[in-house]
């Protein structure tokens, strides 16, 4: 976030250059000067311009960042008051991932495979969950608080959470795409 600052600001004081130099150059040609509120408009426009294109950039600079190996499953897209250009084109500030290359499946059941579901959320750590799906039944089970499946498949400490054969996260962890 700190960085966003930074980059805006310089974004603003760049814009506020340049506005100043051909305002320097205008006086020189026309005789004129340019109205006073030419620089500080500038230097807010694009900084407002800035942070719009950080905001909008961020999800695919992140997605083009991954491995090959991580497949998006889910994107959430929020608008919010204090961004009124959200209403009309609503942002993505987070989404789920599974990591396919580490993906495991337990000798006795070819039907589960453990996999970590990466939660990636905008100004906001990496989380990573490991979860276990059940591909021929439907099913995930989240294998956080004291919860683990045994290399015979025997699951303990979860509840199976049904999602349906559809299920984006379930297809690229059972099938690999």
């Amino acid at each position: 976030m700190t960085n966003d600052l930074i980059s805006m600001l310089a974004a603003g004081i760049l814009a506020a250059c340049v506005a100043f130099a051909f305002g320097h150059f205008w006086r020189r040609t026309s005789g004129r000067r340019l109205p006073k509120w030419v620089l500080p408009a500038a230097a807010g426009a694009a900084m407002i311009g800035y942070s719009i294109w950080n905001e909008y950039s961020w999800y695919g600079r992140v997605t083009l960042a991954l491995p090959e190996t991580v497949a998006v499953v889910h994107t959430v897209e929020e608008s919010a008051p204090w961004r009124p250009w959200t209403y009309i084109a609503p942002m993505k500030s987070r989404f789920l991932a599974i990591d396919r290359a580490e993906r495991h499946r337990p000798a006795a059941n070819d039907d589960l495979v453990t996999a970590r579901i990466l939660a990636v959320q905008r100004w906001t750590p990496m989380r990573s969950v490991p979860v276990v799906f059940d591909c021929a039944a439907g099913a995930r089970a989240d294998l956080v608080g004291g919860a683990a499946m045994d290399e015979a498949g025997n699951l303990t400490g979860a509840e199976w959470i049904p999602v349906g054969l559809t299920d984006e996260g379930l297809k690229a962890a059972c099938n690999g795409g």
